[in-house]
């Protein structure tokens, strides 16, 4: 019998989530930018359905996460899957969940046709980015990603209005 399984998120498992994603904020050192409620997690990965969440077990017990969702490519004319979140706790790396939660989503992303994986990684955290590279991941150098949220979302949205 394996040591971990992976297995779906299901509502019940709104509050571990949004633990694991304090310990991963908390990695990030980013904890006091969560604001995310167990309810928000429900609300919308089971209700709005606009994420999905898989989680690690080891041995029977909660051990990890993913967070990921739809996109598309034009270029490619087919979706692809965004990780948003990916983490596994401190003391249960180097067992294989890591590994095991991405080989789950890319399985997901091949039953649905879809052409790519992204994800994206702070540039400072050097084991996940060996760890990336190790599974044949590559940068996208030429991209930089950007964000409008809060104050800026908000004026953007009412420009023309």
């Amino acid at each position: 019998m394996a040591e971990y399984n992976i297995r779906p998120a299901v509502r019940n498992d709104s509050s571990m989530i949004l633990s694991f994603i304090k310990k991963l904020a908390e990695y990030e050192k980013k904890l006091d930018q969560v604001v995310a409620t167990a309810s928000d997690i429900e609300k919308y990965l089971f209700d709005h359905k606009n994420a999905e969440a898989i989680i690690a077990e080891y041995q029977g017990e909660p051990a990890g996460f993913a967070v990921f969702f739809h996109n598309f490519s034009t270029f490619m004319g087919k979706p692809g899957i965004y990780i948003e979140d990916l983490f596994v706790d401190d003391k249960l790396r180097s067992k294989g969940l890591g590994l095991g939660l991405f080989s789950y989503i890319a399985r997901l992303a091949l039953q649905r046709e879809c052409g790519f994986l992204e994800w994206s990684v702070l540039k400072w955290n050097k084991p996940s980015i060996g760890f990336y590279k190790k599974m044949g991941a590559h940068d996208r150098k030429e991209w930089d990603l950007y964000r409008l949220s809060g104050e800026s979302l908000s004026k953007l949205a009412d420009h023309n209005k």
